[in-house]
């Protein structure tokens, strides 16, 4: 840790702060988790006339003359986050949050810069373009590489919800209890894990995409806006600086089996206060007041899911053809992934009630697979799924179930492969 403490002291000096009109950032600096993920909630601010764009991680800063602040050398770039998967949005007044989500592999390389020499940080630089002629600016965050303990912000890096024993697809009978569940929670950081669990019984309306976000990554003045469904608990505990919890899921008997159909359990997790990561809307120069993000992920979360009646489970019997196979839209056949991050998309299909993504290696192994409302036709895949995957061919492909959950449609399956994003020209 020596090394880190001396190395961060160097690099930080020089770094002039911010000159009025300039873009400003809070928070301005953040430790990160140096052997996994680490998500941070980010505001900015002074954007009038200026457009968020491209921003890169990377060890080492140069003049960005003849625009303003500091940009990536290129030749020390880690990673990139494609404007595609950003989750930007409007906060406080004229500001722009953004959820910034460092993959492991942008972690690595950093400490193995760090292990070579280098300081231990590293830089988040978003660019912001001028839609008025002027020069664009540059706008850093430090990323000082730590345990991901007591001193990081509060970020949700992996979440999996099951049945205990886990099963695929439960399926139970008509008023048959239905068995334990629980969340097992990968994090950063220390704090209140505050939330609820609730159910989406059969013949309601599925949650969006933004309705499975954790409070924390939404912007101000979307917080409260999320649909809400059945209660079935709450749970409020704190999370020691391990980086991992196992949470207990509502009582089973709360669980409905008097209806046939599908039914959904939703983890819902609740923003709270975090020092370290919360984001101060008068600095940035976006507002005024502190935003809370505790508890900030770059994911939706995980949806259980469970059959009550006679339907047909996953995986219990070949699928009953509909005429139209699902057309997958992107990536395309063998395209390179960011490791980064990757989206999958394709075409709304008129049998399908849900979606399921399924991503297997080119062997036939499945290595996971995910749940998607049939009002959504895309899917953003977590920040560990390149770690899974490696070096092998990653395959996928869509699966439409109807409401009781029997496979009515599918697509072909699709290769493709994580690699290392193409850096643009300085």
């Amino acid at each position: 840790m020596r090394l880190f403490r001396l190395a961060t002291g160097v690099v930080l000096l020089g770094l002039a702060g911010p000159v009025a009109g300039q873009v400003r950032v809070n928070p301005t600096g953040v430790n990160v988790n140096a052997q996994g993920a680490t998500t941070v909630f980010l505001t900015y601010g002074g954007l009038a006339g200026y457009r968020a764009a491209e921003a890169f991680w990377c060890g080492e800063l140069i003049l960005a003359s003849p625009a303003i602040g500091r940009r990536c050398d290129p030749a020390t770039i880690f990673g990139s986050l494609p404007l595609r998967y950003d989750r930007a949005g409007a906060s406080g007044v004229g500001g722009l949050t953004d959820i910034m989500t460092i993959p492991p592999s942008v972690a690595r390389r950093a400490y193995q810069a760090a292990e070579s020499g280098a300081g231990s940080a590293f830089y988040y630089v978003r660019r912001f373009r001028s839609i008025e002629g002027g020069p664009d600016q540059y706008v850093v965050v430090t990323c000082r590489l730590t345990g991901g303990g007591a001193r990081s912000p509060l970020s949700l890096t992996d979440v999996r919800v099951a049945f205990v024993p886990d099963v695929p697809v439960l399926q139970v009978s008509r008023g048959e209890p239905a068995p334990a569940l629980e969340a097992r929670i990968s994090y950063t950081g220390t704090g209140r894990l505050v939330g609820r669990w609730e159910i989406v019984l059969p013949g309601d309306d599925p949650p969006t995409e933004e309705d499975l976000l954790t409070e924390a990554t939404l912007p101000l003045e979307r917080r409260g806006t999320q649909r809400r469904y059945q209660p079935l608990s709450r749970f409020n505990l704190f999370l020691p600086p391990n980086g991992a919890v196992t949470l207990p899921g509502p009582d089973p008997s709360r669980l409905p089996t008097l209806v046939d159909g599908v039914y959904y359990v939703l983890l819902r997790i609740e923003a709270s206060q975090d020092k370290e990561g919360d984001s101060d809307l008068g600095a940035a120069g976006a507002g005024t007041g502190v935003v809370p993000s505790g508890g900030v992920a770059g994911f939706p979360m995980p949806v259980l899911r469970y059959l009550v009646g006679s339907g047909s489970a996953e995986g219990a019997g070949d699928a009953v053809a509909h005429p139209a196979a699902i057309r997958l839209l992107a990536p395309s056949v063998d395209a390179i992934l960011d490791a980064a991050g990757a989206s999958f998309s394709w075409d709304a299909h008129p049998a399908a009630a849900v979606y399921r993504i399924e991503f297997a290696l080119a062997r036939g192994r499945r290595v996971f697979a995910a749940l998607v409302p049939a009002g959504a036709t895309g899917y953003r895949a977590p920040p560990w799924l390149a770690e899974k995957i490696g070096d092998d061919e990653l395959r996928w492909r869509v699966v439409g179930t109807d409401p009781a959950g029997r496979e009515v449609t599918r697509s072909d399956w699709r290769a493709a492969r994580f690699g290392t994003p193409t850096v643009p020209p300085a």
